[in-house]
């Protein structure tokens, strides 16, 4: 029987290793057998570096190990055919000329008699002392040539070291995932292996050559990009969005009409509506929904906006942006249910949503303005675009995670589409979708200070004015109040929860 495994095991390792099985074997054995680090030492491995590392596919240690022996190597070559100290000669040799016309001049201001003879002449003399402190420091810098050879060497012999150290043990732990998954890269497969030598045998010396030559050439430095073309494509696309905004003006009317009227209502709810009426029903909508602690805790921050006279540029802002927010919630969990339950839907807006959420919004405020104008319309317009992305992706989190089990067994029982939408598929998902409201109600009021350089006021006209003024207590009360109105209706959208 012990004849068997260990005829199996050999054969597993030449399978996984394809040459020096017998090598490899009795390592492998060692590292098994050994409780804790068990020492050996690859000649190969160590030889070859990187090479070996990735024909192994051993990647991760390949590109530790491929980063630190180029630093090595940069190292070496600067310190052997680099110039160091070269700027500085450049420098002292410019400050040099300069002295010495500086001190020509003086020469000849004393000679002449004039009183700015000697300020001339000490001028001349500082620039002179500067410029023999440039060459002390080219010579210092020169200086540091060995130790710029001797630091790279010793990088380049202890990573090549620590290799030979550990490959076997690198290679050994990829060994046992391979025995729970053949279907991972084994042996020494000759494109594998020429990928990697093209790696180290590419990079290495074009690394070299860039830093150890004082002027490398502009193909090495300079991408060469293609400006006209460029510049091209911005004029089609300036061409394109003027097209659009022209031909479909009423349809851009429409969704500015729209968004007007929703804001119109919060306004003259929260604005509009005297002061004492609105913070009494916040506090009892706060009491009732979340419970006393959210009541004191919203109590405090409403005293805040109100004592130092952010309230009404407090209620605006969340008139504006808590529009945004519920546009984002209104169309984001419908689109997320539909993804949730459509995994092709959901990879087709994958991409899309990733390019709303990286975007940076002074990008698409571009477009944005350009299609909707200034004001407040198209800031909320720029916050459904930034906003919109977590409720969406967390909607479809939540309604993928409900067991299927348990939508079968409601199925069983009768349940209509509807009935296993609303009792089934939003309450189980639910903790997933109150945290995509979450994220987007405070993704939508982090864009306050960037909708009002579109015209949307509110508490972001405060911060950018402290921003453009360097106004910092201003700045910091501001945003302080900016926090305060995000907390409160963060506070109370979650509820007791």
């Amino acid at each position: 029987m012990t004849m068997h495994k260990s005829d199996s095991f050999a054969a597993l390792v030449q399978r996984f290793t394809d040459r020096n099985a017998d090598y490899y074997a009795r390592a492998f054995d060692r590292i098994a057998n050994t409780g804790g680090f068990a020492l050996t030492f690859n000649l190969w491995a160590g030889l070859l570096g990187p090479f070996w590392l990735g024909a192994r596919s051993l990647w991760a240690a390949f590109w530790v190990v491929f980063a630190v022996e180029i630093l090595a190597v940069v190292l070496i070559c600067i310190g052997l055919f680099g110039d160091l100290g070269g700027e500085a000669i450049a420098r002292a040799d410019r400050l040099a000329a300069q002295a010495a016309d500086r001190m020509e001049a003086a020469e000849a201001a004393i000679a002449e008699g004039s009183t700015l003879g000697e300020s001339m002449k000490s001028s001349a003399e500082a620039i002179a002392a500067a410029a023999e402190r440039a060459r002390a420091e080219a010579e210092a810098d020169r200086a540091r040539a060995p130790a710029h050879v001797l630091t790279g060497a010793a990088l380049f012999l202890g990573v090549r070291l620590a290799v030979a150290t550990l490959a076997n043990a690198g290679l050994a732990a990829r060994f046992r995932r391979w025995q729970g998954n053949h279907d991972l890269p084994h042996g020494l497969p000759v494109a594998r292996a020429c990928f990697a030598a093209g790696l180290v045998l590419a990079c290495y010396p074009l690394a070299a050559y860039r830093f150890a030559t004082t002027n490398a050439p502009d193909w090495l430095t300079v991408f060469p990009a293609a400006t006209e073309f460029r510049y091209a494509i911005s004029v089609g696309i300036d061409g394109g969005v003027a097209a659009i905004a022209d031909n479909f003006s009423i349809f851009f009317s429409g969704i500015t009409a729209v968004i007007n009227g929703a804001l119109d209502l919060m306004e003259t709810c929260l604005v509009v509506t005297p002061w004492p009426i609105v913070m009494i029903a916040i506090l009892s909508i706060a009491l009732q929904v979340s419970g006393p602690r959210v009541a004191i805790f919203s109590g405090a921050a409403l005293a805040y906006l109100a004592v130092l006279g952010f309230w009404e540029k407090s209620m605006a802002t969340v008139a504006l942006l808590g529009t945004a927010a519920f546009l984002c919630v209104l169309i984001g969990i419908p689109v997320g249910v539909w993804c949730g339950r459509k995994p092709r839907a959901y990879a087709f807006l994958r991409p899309v949503l990733d390019f709303m959420q990286t975007m940076p919004a002074f990008v698409y405020l571009i477009p944005v303005i350009a299609f909707f104008g200034i004001g407040k319309p198209p800031g909320i317009v720029a916050t459904l675009v930034f906003g919109m992305p977590p409720v969406i992706r967390l909607t479809a989190l939540g309604i993928a995670g409900v067991p299927e089990t348990i939508r079968e067994a409601a199925t069983s029982f009768g349940a209509s589409p509807r009935f296993l939408l609303f009792k089934v598929d939003l309450p189980l998902a639910m903790p997933s979708i109150m945290t995509g409201i979450n994220q987007t109600l405070l993704m939508c009021l982090s864009m306050v200070v960037i909708a009002s350089l579109i015209g949307a006021k509110g508490l972001g006209e405060d911060v950018l004015s402290a921003l453009q003024y360097a106004a910092v207590g201003q700045g910091i009360l501001a945003g302080l109040a900016i926090l305060m109105c995000a907390m409160v209706l963060d506070r109370i959208v979650q509820g007791r929860n």
